[in-house]
């Protein structure tokens, strides 16, 4: 039985691997819907065949295409079809159907910055899960509309972020309210006024840090490459306290012209799970290690100087 209310976890990958999207799938009891814009996961494939059988009405919206072309989503919606699976391809109404994500029993809405596949279950990516009313409903509605290549407006302010529709304007906020610290994870940054809101946070003091790539206008900031693994996630954390997670980069196409989802959450644990997954990344870039050793340095002489002091 799922609790009601305002659960919310974390999924961090690679170090949760596939066994909770299995998990998931297992768990369900009336109906999945499911998002897919690449999927190679056969273990997946198979528990959601195997949902079908028990009852479960299992609803799978593939995306028109990929980067790696139509071929290998047009099999999967064959063998989907061929096992029960009802399935809906995305119109061509976005330059790209980006968006990843699940609802379980039309309670539990898990939205991911990795696709279904094995190399990105390799890389780092973040995954939500909350069982949010709001967002909950919103996904549904999305998910419906899309199916049936509707238009969607979003009803509810809040949690749930969806571009084109309402990705800018959250996002900036987001960024705008940062009055401490902003730590950001991201492929590429190349959205002017994104990075002009980051760099107006840098010339406020407050620490600002990227993961991943930023282009030239944001050649002030702290920015170092995802160490020692692919980076394949979009997420932020706001001053200890407010996370984002999604499939949209800081990048104009993917706010303005392509289907992408991501979700905002407060929940104490989660956001703390994110900070601590950052920080852990930073210590390993060349910066990190860099500033932690003059940190060190520092406190060192403070040290000193307080023994001086104490021994006079």
């Amino acid at each position: 039985m799922r609790d009601a209310g305002g659960y919310v976890e974390l999924k961090v990958q690679p170090a949760d691997g596939i066994k909770p999207l299995l998990e998931t799938i297992e768990q369900a009891r009336k109906s999945i819907d499911v998002m897919i814009f690449r999927f190679d996961l056969k273990p997946m494939e198979k528990e959601l065949v195997a949902a079908r059988e028990r009852g479960v009405v299992v609803r799978a919206l593939i995306a028109h295409e990929s980067s790696q072309g139509d071929k290998r989503l047009r099999q999967l919606e064959l063998r989907m079809l061929e096992k029960g699976i009802l399935v809906a391809r995305t119109g061509n109404a976005f330059v790209r159907y980006h968006g990843k994500l699940m609802i379980v029993d039309r309670e539990e809405l898990h939205v991911y910055g990795f696709n279904f596949t094995a190399l990105d279950l390799k890389s780092r990516s973040f995954g939500i899960v909350t069982r949010d009313r709001k967002a909950v409903t919103e996904a549904i509605r999305l998910f419906e509309a899309d199916t049936l290549r509707q238009e969607y407006e979003p009803e509810e302010e809040g949690a749930f972020v969806v571009s084109p529709e309402n990705a800018r304007e959250i996002l900036a906020t987001f960024i705008k309210r940062a009055r401490k610290q902003l730590l950001i994870y991201d492929p590429k940054v190349t959205d002017l006024q994104m990075i002009r809101l980051i760099n107006q946070r840098v010339k406020a003091g407050l620490d600002v840090r990227l993961i991943g790539k930023v282009s030239k206008r944001g050649e002030n900031m702290r920015v170092q490459k995802q160490p020692g693994l692919r980076l394949h996630v979009r997420a932020m954390v706001r001053d200890g306290d407010t996370a984002f997670v999604g499939s949209q980069s800081l990048r104009a196409m993917e706010l303005d012209a392509r289907r992408e989802v991501g979700l905002i959450v407060k929940e104490p644990k989660t956001v703390k799970r994110l900070l601590e997954t950052f920080e852990m990344d930073w210590a390993k870039t060349d910066l990190g290690a860099k500033e932690a050793k003059e940190a060190k340095k520092e406190e060192k002489q403070k040290e000193e100087v307080i023994a001086e002091v104490v021994a006079r």
